[in-house]
């Protein structure tokens, strides 16, 4: 009887072994299969009108100068809405009974969401995309602090970078992204980078370059951590979702 057991559970265990082990995801291989179709992965940056208008999504051939991984991960596995016109807004408005232009929602595709093993794959892959590296220089945020109001003033007033820009869920312009959650999704070495000539990374770029003295890109970017941090502590949503 002893021996038959043993047999047994010796077949058993064969059975076992035999089943394959799952096999890991592909991240690059997952970008070129779901994402290449709206995300440009290799590069270069449109530089012409029509490329700029054609874009479905933000270009990725150097997400991993510009995204932390860990909101990378978060974002791919419950996506919300970052740009609330879309990436370009000329192809999502619409004129409405009173002629004012209002963003087409049914015009704005819904980004697909990832299982956590792909968002972490996905991630692993984004981060090995680092074209133009030579443009960011690893340290150029100097962490500090700056008070809401403060940063309200300079960004609404001084700058008038709320008229594309959401500085909290419902206010502030919609041809831009929103930038309540900048400091949770973007690199801020990568962000000074941009501010200071955001046409070095897209010629055809909306955002203009502005005048801005160094102290004002650090500052810019303590105001994105405070906005953050204030998210957060009234516990709102990541972003508007889709």
């Amino acid at each position: 009887m002893a021996r038959r057991h043993l047999t047994g559970l010796l077949a058993g265990g064969a059975l076992l072994l035999a089943v394959p082990a799952a096999a890991a995801v592909d991240g690059r291989a997952l970008l070129e299969e779901r994402c290449a179709s709206c995300h440009d992965l290799t590069g270069p940056a449109p530089t012409t009108v029509e490329g700029v208008w054609s874009r479905k999504g933000p270009d990725l051939f150097y997400a991993g100068l510009k995204y932390r991984r860990d909101w990378l991960v978060r974002w791919l596995q419950r996506p919300t809405r970052i740009r609330p016109a879309g990436v370009y807004y000329g192809n999502h408005l619409r004129v409405d009974a009173e002629g004012h232009d209002r963003v087409d929602e049914a015009s704005l595709v819904r980004h697909l969401a990832l299982t956590r093993e792909e968002a972490e794959a996905a991630a692993d892959a984004l981060m090995r995309l680092r074209a133009k590296s030579e443009l960011v220089r690893p340290g150029a945020y100097q962490p500090g602090r700056i008070s809401l109001s403060m940063g309200d003033l300079m960004f609404g007033k001084f700058k008038g970078c709320i008229a594309c820009h959401r500085i909290e869920p419902g206010y502030g312009g919609l041809s831009g992204p929103e930038v309540y959650t900048a400091w949770a999704r973007l690199n801020p070495d990568w962000v000074i980078s941009f501010m200071r000539n955001p046409q070095a990374w897209d010629p055809r770029s909306l955002m203009p370059r502005l005048p801005l003295k160094e102290r004002d890109l650090q500052r810019f970017v303590h105001y994105f951590k405070a906005l953050y941090e204030d998210l957060q502590q009234r516990g709102e949503e990541e972003g508007d979702h889709d």
